[in-house]
């Protein structure tokens, strides 16, 4: 299997290729940069794999929730290059590649993105004993101080939600926080390992199939908003 992933919802801009059994990622955070980095990253990626674009069997990108403008980018990069090649797409939970970034060892995984506007793209997630992922309830947009989330003995939590809100996430979850980690970023190497399980459980879809999960329809505030929110 050749399989080429991207993530681009967070500020981290990330790429990663499969060939076989071998996994190889480009990454860098790149704030309002993704649009000129993303590209050289694929090109470099398929130099080191010794392969052409044509030779990819699969592509797959991180669907959001993140940033709308990173979302959508990802979203349009990854439709406009498996239509192109003729190829199936596949696209990713952000939070669920987040997920991927906690220890193995961890049962209970909450994963946030800072969503900006005083909120949080959360998500928790119970790891079983084979070490899959399962999503708990739904993925969310929500205010920290409102987050509701399943009953576990402890919880590992990961993503820039924790660096912003990490006081109110530690009283709402009402369990010992076992690990946590605010400066982790969905990456495009965990998309691929995710995409790879999807690819070969014949999940794979056409391009224009794959639609960008914003969680929000709002994506910004107007001034008045912003003020009222800080007085």
């Amino acid at each position: 299997m050749k399989l080429l992933a991207i993530e681009t919802t967070t500020e981290s801009c990330s790429a990663a290729l499969v060939i076989g059994d071998a996994l190889i990622q480009r990454s860098e955070l790149a704030p309002r940069r993704h649009a000129e980095r993303i590209l050289p990253m694929i090109d470099e990626l398929l130099a080191e794999g010794g392969i052409h674009r044509h030779a990819l069997d699969v592509l797959a990108v991180g669907r959001g929730p993140g940033a709308f403008t990173g979302v959508r980018l990802g979203i349009s990069l990854a439709q406009g290059m498996a239509l192109g090649l003729d190829r199936p797409l596949i696209g990713v939970s952000s939070l669920e590649a987040l997920a991927l970034g906690a220890p193995l060892e961890s049962g209970h995984v909450l994963t946030v993105i800072d969503a900006r506007m005083g909120e949080l793209y959360a998500a928790a997630w119970r790891r079983d004993e084979t070490g899959v992922l399962h999503l708990q309830g739904r993925e969310q947009v929500v205010a920290a101080a409102a987050l509701a989330c399943p009953e576990a003995p402890a919880w590992a939590v990961i993503g820039t939600g924790w660096r912003v809100d990490a006081e109110t996430l530690r009283s709402r979850l009402g369990a010992a926080i076992e690990w946590a980690e605010g400066e982790r970023y969905p990456q495009a190497l965990a998309v691929a390992q995710l995409a790879a399980e999807k690819f070969r459980r014949g999940e794979a879809v056409a391009p224009e199939q794959v639609q960008p999960v914003y969680l929000r329809d709002k994506v910004a505030e107007t001034l008045a908003e912003r003020a009222a929110r800080k007085s």
